[in-house]
């Protein structure tokens, strides 16, 4: 067994978010598996598509219409999950040597220097709520919308902080335009699993460690989707026998959502943390002791649809923690459109910079 070692591992923490994000840009909130599973030939995805590419042009999600979400994105891009990590990547760089605490206030000219210089992905409305509140003036500690969206943008500090406090400072603050305790308690539980897949646990271990320790809500989504993978994978049970077992894992976990407009949306698919949270550890935990594992969990995650690309980046930092970041396919490094312009910068990091030199 080939052993990886931890710089290994921080870069394929960072690199297996970025290509799990670019995955789905194509199938970025279409809701219907089926017609994912269809359009792309009925079988998984194997390379990036352009937004609703091979579905017309757009995604359906609901609640919100067909429409295409990226409009200036194309195959080997990201979705705004990527481009707020591929931001905080940026602004980590720009701060090497000269910074050790994370800042709201200095990252906050560089968000919206993006924001206003063609962005080209979707704007979450905590984003455009926060744009309005920063130019009215409104103070950092204020900051934010109330939403339970899970939106993890802190992947690149695996690389700058080595300790789980500094990692969990910088989940919480990166998530600036959101208020939210589960919102915020979903980036910090995956900071903390994947800081303690970095330094040597298991994904179980580390997922069922950090449930234990952070309790209540995330404990409690934890042990469901520990239950929900134990489902999956019995041969005896009806769900192993599905089609699209993986859909309806993740649908079963969370309640329908009825936001009185056409048809309620499911949960389990879309972005708030008790459909994400549960979500992304099914995932990682059905395929991380598989041969090709990082692979086979990205493909299914992105086939799913709805917000796979909040899970995505959960999915993609813990099994790239895991596997390293040679366990990314070549085709895919290839081709993801930023994968040279992002390495370069996270190379300059302090834990990376000197095995780099």
């Amino acid at each position: 067994m080939n052993i990886i070692t931890k710089e290994e591992k921080i870069r394929g923490a960072f690199f297996g978010a970025i290509v799990a994000d670019a995955l789905c840009l194509g199938s970025h909130y279409e809701y219907d598996a089926k017609k994912i599973y269809q359009a792309y030939g009925q079988k998984p995805i194997e390379k990036f598509m352009s937004p609703g590419e091979m579905m017309g042009g757009q995604t359906h999600g609901i609640g919100w219409g067909e429409r295409n979400y990226h409009p200036g994105k194309k195959a080997g891009g990201t979705t705004d999950y990527g481009d707020y990590n591929i931001l905080v990547l940026e602004y980590l760089t720009s701060i090497a040597d000269t910074q050790r605490a994370f800042n709201v206030i200095n990252i906050l000219p560089h968000w919206m220097n993006r924001l206003e210089n063609n962005w080209g992905s979707w704007i979450c409305t905590m984003t455009k709520e926060t744009y309005s509140q920063v130019k009215q003036g409104v103070a950092v500690e204020y900051l934010g919308g109330i939403s339970n969206a899970m939106a993890i943008r802190h992947v690149a500090a695996h690389a700058y902080y080595d300790t789980e406090r500094e990692i969990i400072d910088v989940a919480r603050k990166s998530m600036f335009t959101h208020k939210d305790i589960h919102a915020l308690g979903g980036g910090e539980f995956f900071a903390r699993v994947t800081h303690r897949v970095i330094n040597g646990l298991s994904p179980l271990d580390a997922i069922q460690m950090v449930a234990v320790d952070m309790g209540g809500f995330f404990s409690e989504k934890v042990f469901q989707a520990i239950a929900k993978v134990k489902e999956a994978t019995n041969e005896n049970s009806a769900l192993y026998h599905e089609q699209f077992a993986d859909d309806l894992a993740i649908t079963s976990m969370a309640r329908l959502w009825d936001v009185g407009r056409s048809e309620p949306i499911k949960v389990g698919k879309a972005s708030p943390t008790e459909g994400t949270l549960p979500g992304a550890v099914y995932f990682i935990l059905k395929y991380a002791n598989e041969e090709d594992g990082l692979k086979k969990a990205l493909q299914a995650n992105a086939m799913v649809g709805g917000d796979n690309a909040s899970r995505g980046i959960a999915v993609g930092m813990v099994l790239g923690a895991y596997k390293g970041v040679d366990a990314i396919p070549n085709e895919l490094k290839e081709t993801l459109n930023q994968w040279d312009y992002c390495e370069v910068m996270l190379n300059t990091l302090p834990l990376l910079k000197q095995s780099y030199i």
